[in-house]
């Protein structure tokens, strides 16, 4: 299956991706191989995108990509750049807020691509309700992580109940924007359309769109 052709904005994707690979560097040099190593792990994990487009039959939209590398980026810079301290708490906030967005995101096109190639119609209910839950397991996960590496490794990744809270309350926010986006597009007519797009984009060209009735030559004169 051949995907449609990407549009310019995929640039600004390569272009995070090349400056998270600066960072892997500068963290080396600096003798941050901890750090270097989980750039480099947060590199290849602005990759999955690609690499489920060349196995699934399912062709993410780029800025699905571009928020994947974004939210990447943002943690990767609050650690090499120290910005979790010199800007905190709102650049944590605003990490929390991009990546449950883009957590939220990759759920509503699971979904979408789930309801194409499954036997069940999800309602658009069903799809906003996965779109909330999904998005708020994986703010809580992410949460009893940082809670299991303070504890075992003495870090310092939470900041009591409160910095919890409001940690789960972006992961909120950024999951209703992307469900608010989700109710509005699948409420439109072309909602069978917009699945085949994204799911089997192959299917989405009909002829009729692109070449009229066969004209009869001879009834035309």
């Amino acid at each position: 299956m051949a995907c449609p052709s990407p549009s310019r904005g995929v640039y600004i994707t390569y272009l995070i991706q090349g400056l998270i690979l600066l960072a892997v560097a500068s963290s080396i040099v600096a003798g941050e191989y901890f750090l270097g190593f989980s750039a480099g792990i947060a590199f290849l994990l602005t990759m999955a995108p690609t690499l489920m487009t060349r196995n699934l039959r399912l062709c993410l939209p780029w800025e699905v990509n571009l928020f994947v590398a974004v939210s990447l980026y943002l943690h990767v810079m609050g650690h090499v750049g120290e910005y979790y301290v010199t800007l905190a708490p709102y650049y944590d906030k605003l990490t929390h807020l991009v990546s449950s967005a883009t957590v939220a995101l990759i759920a509503f096109f699971l979904a979408v691509l789930a309801e194409h190639q499954g036997d069940v119609r999800l309602t658009r209910t069903a799809i906003i309700v996965f779109i909330l839950v999904s998005t708020l397991a994986a703010g809580a996960i992410w949460e009893i992580y940082e809670f299991a590496a303070d504890e075992l490794f003495a870090t310092d990744l939470q900041h009591g109940n409160a910095d919890t809270m409001m940690d789960l309350v972006m992961d909120l926010v950024g999951a209703v924007i992307v469900a608010g986006f989700a109710a509005i597009t699948l409420a439109k007519e072309e909602r069978d359309r917009f699945i085949r797009f994204f799911a089997d984009p192959s299917s989405t060209t009909e002829p009729a769109d692109i070449v009229g009735e066969p004209v009869d030559l001879a009834r035309s004169r």
